[in-house]
């Protein structure tokens, strides 16, 4: 297991970080699909001859499915989101769904709902990978993870209001967290952990549930399985030993070793007398519990074993792994057969009557025939072999260098996926991201409206990333990954108001002094369906005499909430979208932030209430989008010198240096010079020592008079045919709609100040 750091998780950073961060994914194509690797799989049968079966699937995008199975089709009926990193595990207690995610956190869905969390389980230090469920008690699931911790929880006690002073909380809860925590704490509350608008619990340990911690892995956990009662559980990780404890207590009962690599893949029998373990050594081995030994080794794969099913009789065992192929195995006459062949690894496996559901690293999810209650008909085809006990490079020899062809050619069914991102490239405007997914498909995408601008089919990336190079410098407002298949954009305070632009690089009817800041006008377009629906609620909410009710809606924290109360004119202000900033409705981002309370959520913006506020959301994320206001940003000017081209004629303009801001393009620059060649007097307001504090030394006000192309009167001595100004830096000619920025990055490259010069070119 890679350890890559968590898109919203941030416990266990050891990286110091001053405000919360801001993140949004952004979805490209039909969002009923996964766009990363399936993690895990579970069939729900169903109950009754009307009723369909249903598969769920848990993605490395972060999300969970629901697909309702037909005789040859399969159609997503829910999408769960709520975990902000990837879905490790799922599995069903009853009519619970049970997943754990990366983010470090256990989840429990209605799995018959429209995608509510019921709960969230935040007891895990790290990487929750794997989860364990009794199937006639569904009340236990067990969950492991890298921490190397190993919780057994009773569902029906989690999901259970954790203290009657719950009811005193300002809102009701159906949708809670249960996270460690000192005694005495008090309860507070926290809205929507789900992707409903449920509101959620953050309670400590003196109140809620504590669930049964079974103590004695020193390094990651990576497998577990338990008996139909839940009375027995095994473990298995990095240690190379399979651990058995009493899933009541958390009690030790034994540890057995043989294995030589990490275990990756757990079974046992109904009875808990049998267990079956698949390792990172290739090898499967069948354990005899009673008697604390290992009473078979399997040597079927030439690779690690990352995934096992067995037959409801538990005489046979299909096995898959990073080989990419799925192997059935008669565990009493060691026969094995090849199933078939798959392009990527095989991460886990879910029998649904004669069919097996096969989950690999690809977005993809496939069927295929298994003859699940009657194995014998594959091994009468033939083609079998015997499995031999020795290590995967003697079974390779085994095999006398032989290739098993495959029983199954194709799958009889598959759930098709969206190839997900692998590379990705930020282009200089810091608008524009490139990126190319594992199809080679290369498409330009514009964040600042979370669109596909051009999909480029297959081409070479590099190429394209040459092609589109653009020579403007724009600060870095924000960072970006591929983690969950798809961009996601991070945006930290201050650095993401760092960028601003002219608004005629927007829209060419713009005023060109108008100034847009990137960061601020994305957050705006992002959150204006939140905005659209905070402003209806208050309006249910407007007292009698039109006053706006205090109490529950007052701060928290005075130096944020207390501005957040705006007066309904800057609100409404700040609520206009400009239309370069607009995020689709059809295919909307998803956000994941965290606020005061609670730790990090997930949703998609269109489902957002209104109700959250900074229990939720960061807090400079909100005094933005409400009241207007960032942080102010140090050196946002750029100091050059303007000086006359050596050997010319013409006076000197200026003496000392100037200031001006970065983004101030080079046209303005050439307005300055042609008023100032009019006027033939030195700049007004220099020191003794030449810097300038007013005009263009402080606050641009000289060269931003000229910008929209009129001169000031002394221009009008000018004979008809005006001569032409040309900037020059480092003796190259600038074009007119470069930035200071641009200059000073590409042609300058000094880390002096910048010297422009200028010279008249007289017309023909």
């Amino acid at each position: 297991m890679h350890r890559v750091g968590s898109a919203g998780n941030n416990n266990n950073s050891t990286r110091p970080r001053k405000e919360k961060r801001f993140t949004y994914v952004l979805n490209d194509a039909d969002d009923t699909k996964h766009c990363a690797g399936v993690n895990c799989l579970a069939v729900l049968k169903s109950q009754s001859e009307e009723d369909c079966d249903y598969l769920f699937t848990g993605s490395r995008d972060g999300t969970l499915k629901r697909w309702a199975l037909g005789d040859d089709s399969a159609s997503c009926s829910a999408t769960f989101e709520s975990h902000v990193d990837w879905v490790n595990d799922a599995v069903l207690a009853g009519d619970t769904l049970v997943s754990c995610s990366s983010d470090t956190t256990v989840k429990t869905w209605n799995c018959v709902s429209d995608g509510t969390c019921t709960r969230t389980l935040r007891q895990h230090s790290d990487y929750v990978i794997c989860l364990a469920a009794a199937d006639k008690n569904s009340n236990i699931v067990a969950s492991g993870g890298l921490g190397g911790e190993v919780f057994i929880w009773d569902i029906e006690a989690a999901l259970t209001p954790v203290a009657k002073s719950v009811d005193s909380m300002e809102d009701g809860s159906s949708n809670g967290v249960i996270s460690p925590g000192s005694s005495g704490l008090p309860i507070t509350s926290l809205r929507t952990i789900g992707s409903s608008s449920n509101i959620s619990l953050h309670a400590s340990q003196s109140h809620g549930y504590s669930p049964v911690a079974a103590k004695g892995h020193k390094e990651s956990v990576y497998a577990l399985a338990m008996n139909e009662s839940g009375t027995l559980l095994v473990s298995g990780g990095t240690e190379n030993v399979l651990r058995v404890w009493d899933a009541r207590t958390g009690a030790k009962n034994m540890k057995l070793r043989g294995h030589t690599d990490n275990i990756r893949a757990l079974l046992l029998d109904p009875t808990g007398r049998f267990c079956l373990s698949g390792s990172s050594d290739s090898m499967i081995r069948l354990w005899d519990l009673g008697q604390q030994r290992c009473v078979h080794s399997y040597a079927v794969h030439t690779d690690s074993v990352w995934a096992l099913a067995s037959t409801p009789t538990f005489s046979h065992v299909y096995s898959g792994g990073r080989d990419l192929s799925l192997y059935l195995t008669d565990l009493a006459t060691r026969e094995s057969l090849l199933l078939c062949t798959k392009d990527h690894p095989i991460l886990q496996m879910a029998l649904e009557d004669d069919n097996i559901w096969i989950a690999t690293t690809d977005s993809s999810v496939h069927r295929w025939p298994a003859e699940g209650c009657n194995p014998h008909k594959f091994f009468q085809r033939g083609g079998s072999f015997l499995a031999g006990n020795l290590s995967f490079t003697r079974a390779r020899a085994s095999l006398e260098g032989s290739t098993p062809a495959p029983v199954c050619k194709e799958p009889s069914l598959t759930i098709p996926g969206i190839p997900g991102i692998v590379q990705h490239e930020i282009l200089n405007n810091r608008r524009h991201v490139l990126t190319k997914d594992t199809a080679g498909s290369v498409k330009l995408w514009e964040i600042t409206k979370g669109i596909v601008v051009e999909d480029f089919g297959k081409v070479s990336f590099e190429e394209k990333k040459e092609e589109l190079f653009e020579m403007v410098s724009v600060p870095a407002w924000f960072t970006m990954d591929t983690r969950l298949g798809s961009p996601s954009i991070h945006l930290e305070s201050p650095q993401c108001f760092w960028a601003e632009m002219y608004a005629t690089d927007f829209n060419p009817g713009a005023s060109e002094d108008v100034k847009i800041n990137l960061g601020q006008e994305t957050l705006r377009g992002l959150l204006a369906h939140w905005m659209e629906k905070r402003r209806q609620r208050s309006g249910l909410h407007v007292s009698a005499n039109g006053d706006i009710p205090s109490g529950k809606n007052a701060s928290i924290r005075n130096h944020s909430h207390s501005r957040i109360e705006v007066d309904d004119g800057v609100e409404n202000h700040n609520a206009m979208v400009h239309p370069s900033f607009e995020f689709s409705t059809v295919s909307p981002p998803s956000i994941i932030t965290e606020g005061s309370q609670g730790g990090p959520w997930r949703k998609k913006i269109t489902d957002l209430d209104g109700t959250e506020d900074e229990k939720d959301f960061p807090w400079w994320c909100l005094d933005s989008v409400l009241n207007g206001r960032i942080p102010l940003r140090e050196n946002t000017k750029c100091s050059f010198f303007l000086q006359p081209c050596e050997g010319s004629p013409i006076q000197v303009l200026t003496q000392g240096k100037l200031s001006a801001p970065r983004i101030l393009r080079i046209q303005k620059v050439v307005n300055y010079v042609l008023e100032k060649l009019v006027d033939k007097s030195p700049l007004e307001g220099s020191n003794s020592d030449g810097t300038f504090v007013s005009g263009v030394a402080t606050s641009q006000s000289q060269l931003s008079m000229l910008g929209d192309g009129s001169f000031r009167s002394g221009l009008k001595s000018w004979p008809k045919l005006k001569p032409t100004i040309e900037i020059l830096c480092n003796n190259q000619v600038l074009q007119p709609e470069m930035s200071l920025a641009t200059v000073r990055a590409y042609i300058w490259k000094k880390p002096e100040d910048l010297v422009l010069n200028y010279k008249v070119v007289q017309p023909k």
